[in-house]
């Protein structure tokens, strides 16, 4: 335990030295494996980034990774997301990053069933963070979950454990339902709230005869089947373009939680402060792998046997993505905030801060000197599982390092001394917000 408060006092503050960290504040607790018979038997790192502003929390957005080294170094920086802020930003919640220290070598269901220890590690990370933070609402409040492979695996035995605490679940190629099926893993009891949570599967169309991840496939396949027979609110989410990798998954992931926390929060200052049900009647269906979602009380297919989506706004983007593997969306990014230009030796330095566009991500930026561009930041996004992104995303649906900053040098030398500077943001699909300049 010492070793635990240790670590919290040390990172307590820790935000000013990490890069591009603003709008908010990240603290980090590591706790080392478990001798002790039911505990943990692997190390694992949390890390919560928190909005500012002292409103209380109303909720944690919880990003798991999957099985394996590179899965868990992946996980180390899910809170850093600015996409994935943008999203617990509107909501004001916490983003929460875990990283087990698993080597591929060691079994994966020693974290990934959570009745091995990773359960009530994860609900003690929530109360010392709430504790290092100084919201001591981060225990309390409810979760969405987002799992990848066993982090899919993870939030469906979760959702037998905890179903009054999660809003919604994302499953990206991953459940625990064929190895409880299969007898690999003791069957839990699913009980009735569980089929009251929003969920949704997403498998990659590579996943189904990839002799490797098919069970990923037959997974989701199995999950939907079982929940629908339930009237349980559960969607299918087919990525045409992806294999086990994330893809572009979080163009529908994100509106799916936005709706979701829309629909299931507790309103604030209210008595109640348990979720508020889904009607599942209200929702919209549409077609098991494609076609075009229809409201619940026009849909002239086998209801449950339909995907079920929460919002008209789901509906679209789910329709768009299962045929094309993208979403359209002409709306401008938010415009840079907090602009300024340094002139040092080495050149003018300019640095700004920007948020995320809520729909479509942050690609860049773009510098102007005297209303004429100079430079693009980064300057060719990469996008080696996905869109290219400011931050680059990994297979993992995390930001790969290192984490880029916005910062920029001038080191032209015929550059006037009253120049002036200007920055404009550019989303995943072009689209430029308004110009912010300096001088």
């Amino acid at each position: 335990m010492r070793a635990v408060r240790l670590a919290l006092l040390c990172l307590i503050g820790w935000g000013g030295l990490v890069p591009q960290v603003r709008g908010g504040d990240l603290f980090e607790v590591y706790y080392p494996p478990s001798s002790q018979p039911g505990e943990l038997v692997l190390g694992v790192t949390y890390t919560v980034w928190i909005p500012e502003g002292r409103e209380p929390l109303r909720g944690v957005i919880v990003h798991q990774h999957g099985c394996g080294t590179g899965a868990c170094r992946g996980g180390a920086t899910a809170a850093y997301d600015l996409h994935w802020q943008a999203l617990a930003r509107k909501w004001n919640c916490a983003l929460l990053g875990p990283s087990y220290h698993q080597q591929d070598s060691e079994n994966c269901r020693l974290w990934c069933d959570p009745r091995n220890g990773s359960d009530g590690t994860f609900l003690r990370a929530l109360t010392d963070l709430a504790q290092a933070s100084g919201r001591p609402e981060l225990a309390e409040v409810p979760w969405c979950l987002w799992g990848h492979s066993g982090g899919g695996f993870w939030a469906s035995l979760m959702q037998t454990l905890h179903p009054e605490r999660i809003v919604a679940i994302w499953f990206r190629s991953g459940t625990a339902i064929e190895a409880w099926e299969k007898g690999e893993i003791p069957r839990p009891e699913v009980p009735e709230a569980a089929f009251g949570i929003p969920c949704m599967v997403n498998p990659g169309v590579k996943e189904r005869d990839d002799a490797r991840f098919r069970g990923a496939w037959t997974g989701a396949e199995r999950m939907f089947q079982f929940y629908r027979s339930k009237n349980a609110p559960m969607g299918m989410l087919l990525d045409p373009k992806s294999g086990h990798e994330c893809g572009d998954s979080r163009y529908v992931a994100i509106p799916f939680f936005d709706a979701c926390l829309s629909l299931r929060l507790p309103v604030p200052g209210a008595a109640d402060k348990s979720l508020r049900p889904i009607d599942v009647g209200a929702g919209w269906l549409a077609p098991y792998l494609s076609g075009t979602a229809r409201p619940g009380a026009v849909y002239e297919g086998e209801r449950l046997q339909a995907t079920w989506l929460p919002s008209p706004g789901v509906a679209e983007v789910w329709s768009q993505y299962v045929s094309q593997g993208a979403i359209a969306d002409l709306s401008p990014p938010p415009e840079p905030r907090e602009v300024s230009a340094v002139r040092t030796p080495g050149g003018v330095r300019l640095t700004w801060s920007a948020e995320a566009d809520f729909e479509t991500g942050l690609a860049g930026f773009v510098i102007l000197r005297d209303g004429q561009e100079i430079a693009r930041v980064p300057e060719k996004p990469v996008g080696r599982f996905g869109k290219g992104l400011f931050q680059s995303m990994s297979y993992h649906d995390t930001p790969e390092k290192p984490l880029p900053r916005m910062e920029y040098i001038d080191t032209a030398e015929n550059r006037s001394a009253t120049a002036q500077y200007e920055i404009q943001a550019v989303n995943s699909l072009g689209v430029r917000s308004t110009l912010v300049g300096t001088r």
